[in-house]
C-alpha cells in the first residue's frame, strides 16, 4: 500500500510540474540550461514538506542528468548545473548548493553543505577582474555510502563509504573509506581500522 501510495503521489507531482518543466524548457534555449536551472530550482527550493519533495524530484529528475526517483532533495537546496547527477536513495539535506556534482548511491549530505563545480570556478590573476576571469568547471564525484557533515565545503571527489566533518573543506581527493575532518580537510582515519592511526594523524580522542 505504501509503494502504491508513493507512485501516486510521484504520478500527481509530475502533472503539478509540468509548467515549471514548459517553462524551464523555453528558458534553457534562451539562457542555456545552466541558468535556467537556477531560476527553477530557486523557485522550487521554497516548497515545504514532503509535497515540496515530491515536486522537487518530479522536476529534476526531466531537469538534471540524472536524478534517481529515490532521491530526496529537502527544502532550500539550489542547483546551478544542469550536468549534475543524483543517484539511487541519495539524500541531500537543507540548504545545500550543488554545482556539476556526481552523488552516487546512498550519499547522505548534511544540511547547508556547498559542492561547487571543483576547485577553479574562477581565475586569480591580476589583468582583470575575477567576475571577467574564464570559469573551469569539473566534475566531483561522492562515492556510494558516503556522509557529508553541515556546513562541509567540498572540492575534490571523496571517495565510497567516507564520513567528512561537518565544516570540513575538501580541497585534495579522500580515499574510499576515510573519516576526514578540518580545513583543509585530513584523513583522520580508516574506517575499515578504526584502531589504528592514519599516517596523517592521530585519531583524536572523544570528548
Amino acid at each position: 500500500m505504501r509503494e502504491i501510495a508513493k507512485a501516486l503521489g510521484r504520478t500527481v507531482a509530475t502533472v503539478l510540474v509540468l509548467p515549471a518543466l514548459a517553462s524551464y524548457a523555453l528558458r534553457s534555449r534562451v539562457f542555456g540550461a545552466d541558468r535556467a536551472l537556477e531560476g527553477s530550482s530557486q523557485a522550487l527550493a521554497l516548497l515545504p514538506g514532503i509535497a515540496g519533495d515530491y515536486l522537487r524530484r518530479a522536476f529534476l529528475t526531466r531537469a538534471l542528468a540524472r536524478c534517481a526517483p529515490t532521491a530526496t532533495i529537502q527544502y532550500g537546496t539550489l542547483f546551478s548545473q544542469a550536468g549534475a547527477r543524483i543517484a539511487d536513495r541519495a539524500y541531500v539535506g537543507p540548504r545545500c548548493h550543488l554545482g556539476l556534482v556526481s552523488l552516487e548511491k546512498d550519499v547522505l549530505l548534511a544540511a547547508g553543505v556547498h559542492i561547487p563545480s571543483g576547485a577553479a570556478t574562477h581565475g586569480i590573476d591580476l589583468a582583470r577582474p575575477i567576475r571577467e576571469q574564464p570559469a573551469t568547471r569539473t566534475l566531483v564525484t561522492i562515492g556510494e555510502g558516503t556522509w557529508v557533515g553541515s556546513a562541509a565545503v567540498v572540492m575534490a571527489d571523496v571517495g565510497r563509504h567516507c564520513v567528512i566533518g561537518a565544516g570540513a573543506v575538501v580541497t585534495n581527493a579522500i580515499p574510499d573509506f576515510s573519516v576526514a575532518a578540518g580545513v583543509p580537510a585530513r584523513v583522520l582515519f580508516d574506517r575499515r581500522q578504526p584502531e589504528r592511526p592514519a599516517s596523517a594523524g592521530q585519531r583524536p580522542r572523544a570528548g
